[in-house]
């Protein structure tokens, strides 16, 4: 069954437009989902619409309205919200080319799949998208998506175009909020020696299907065991902090590989050997 797009519009970089349609990049994660149930009779709980005053309502009879205080709102049509539509709800217009280092992580937020949307717009789809490929540039572009206007990066990946939406200013918080409550304290350098021979050991590529959502297999697997009578496994104890004066020794033997570590699969663990003789180097 092929993906319904997410939002469909235009593409324009200046005078240069051509149809597009945006395609969510990603599988909803937790498959794993849980309804409500009446312990009793085992009947599946259906939320309903209801008025503190009249009781259960017709969902098909409410309006929506804008709490300005407490129990006073603003009733707002359909049609109302219609007349401000903006030009972006239907149109990303290139605004801007950045440097990709430009960007800061914490307004990357979820990816898309920007494709032409018919065979009339390969043409000028193709031309934005190998400008763009030889600029080595991100482009900035606004859409109007899930009634809430989004800033969006694009960059071009084989034959097609990827964009983000980046979250806006006034939703990333400041760090400053809360790491200038971390005490100015530094670290003994005979432990960040250590601590970096240990990130040079778990060192490795980023392999993505080596990462699976053990949370959502254990959930299955319990699933699996109930419903044939098994029974349930105990929780694992949460790891118990590692005390200051401790730290020292914890190092050594994460060093010498006596502690449990996750290693890269990609990566062959070091001979037993060698590992000793780090271990004797940095003590």
């Amino acid at each position: 069954m092929a993906p319904r797009p997410t939002w469909q519009g235009h593409l324009r970089l200046s005078l240069v437009t051509c149809p597009v349609a945006l395609y969510t990049a990603t599988n909803p994660g937790g498959e794993v989902r849980f309804n409500l149930l009446h312990p009793k009779t085992h009947n599946r709980i259906r939320m309903v619409a209801t008025d503190p005053d009249l009781g259960p309502v017709e969902r098909s009879d409410l309006v929506k309205g804008y709490e300005v205080e407490k129990d006073r709102y603003v009733i707002v049509t359909p049609e109302e919200i219609e007349s401000v539509r903006l030009e972006s709800t239907r149109t990303i217009d290139i605004e801007r080319f950045v440097d990709v280092a430009d960007i800061d992580r914490l307004y990357w937020d979820n990816p898309y799949f920007l494709v032409p949307d018919g065979k009339l717009a390969v043409e000028a789809y193709s031309v934005i998208r190998d400008a763009m490929a030889g600029a080595k540039r991100i482009a900035l572009g606004r859409v109007v998506m899930h009634t809430r206007e989004r800033l969006l990066a694009i960059e071009p990946r084989g034959k097609g175009l990827v964009a983000y939406s980046l979250r806006s200013f006034d939703e990333v918080r400041d760090p400053a909020d809360l790491f200038d409550d971390i005490p100015a304290r530094k670290a003994d350098p005979a432990m960040i020696a250590i601590a970096r021979k240990i990130i040079e050991q778990q060192d490795g590529p980023f392999e993505p299907k080596d990462f699976k959502d053990r949370y959502e297999e254990a959930l299955r697997d319990l699933i699996k065991r109930k419903e044939k009578g098994g029974k349930t496994k105990v929780a694992a104890a949460p790891p118990e902090d590692t005390n200051v004066v401790d730290l020292m020794e914890a190092l050594r033997k994460s060093l010498g590989g006596k502690a449990s570590t996750t290693k890269s699969p990609a990566k062959k663990a070091a001979p037993k050997k060698a590992a000793s003789a780090k271990t004797k180097k940095a003590s």
